[in-house]
């Protein structure tokens, strides 16, 4: 009896976890990071803030309130600043998901809240940097998505994400040190709901 009641809550759970949608979501974000790496004294080294095409997709499990969010951004030259003189830059791309809870209501003002991981990728590093290694770390994530009222599908969002980014740099003398990124993401777009 117990084995049958689990067979039927779990075909039920998976059919409503299939019976979701997808939003596409097509955005602008200011990319700020928020911390700097001391070498020595006098000496700081920091990313520069900068800006990206960040379209991301949406799947949303049935009619939950519950979604998963994979970001996926154009690839991102960061200039490496010391002292606030670029020294250096290196490309990467910040694929991001987050497992996303929706604070549904009567109104078509959705605001949501985000938490997963964050991937740094990098290649084509110039300047005094030598290599820069991929690494991993948390992300969170808050925003609204709002629907106008002639709107069926598609609709405005508005979110602000943090990454704990921190690569490890070599420079060409041998040099090596984490760069602490951290960064804040703004992120305005256009999302529309399949």
């Amino acid at each position: 009896m117990l084995k049958k009641a689990l067979v039927i809550a779990l075909l039920g759970l998976s059919s409503t976890a299939f019976a979701g949608g997808f939003q596409v979501k097509v955005g602008a974000s200011l990319i700020d990071p928020t911390a700097d790496t001391t070498l020595a004294p006098g000496a700081t080294v920091k990313g520069d803030h900068e800006f990206a095409f960040t379209p991301s997709v949406e799947y949303f499990f049935g009619d939950t309130p519950f979604s998963a969010e994979l970001l996926l951004a154009n690839p991102i030259n960061h200039d490496v600043l010391l002292n606030g003189d670029k020294v250096a830059s290196v490309r990467q791309l910040p694929p991001t998901i987050t497992a996303k809870y929706n604070f549904k209501n009567s109104t078509r003002f959705t605001p949501y809240i985000g938490v997963g991981g964050t991937a740094f990728i990098a290649w084509h590093e110039k300047g005094v940097a030598d290599d820069v290694k991929n690494t991993y770390g948390f992300a969170g994530q808050l925003g609204f998505n709002f629907q106008p009222a002639d709107a069926k599908n598609w609709g405005v969002y508005m979110d602000v994400r943090y990454a704990d980014i921190s690569p490890e740099v070599k420079l060409v003398d041998g040099t090596k040190f984490d760069l602490d990124l951290n960064p804040v993401v703004y992120t305005l777009g256009y999302s529309y709901k399949f």
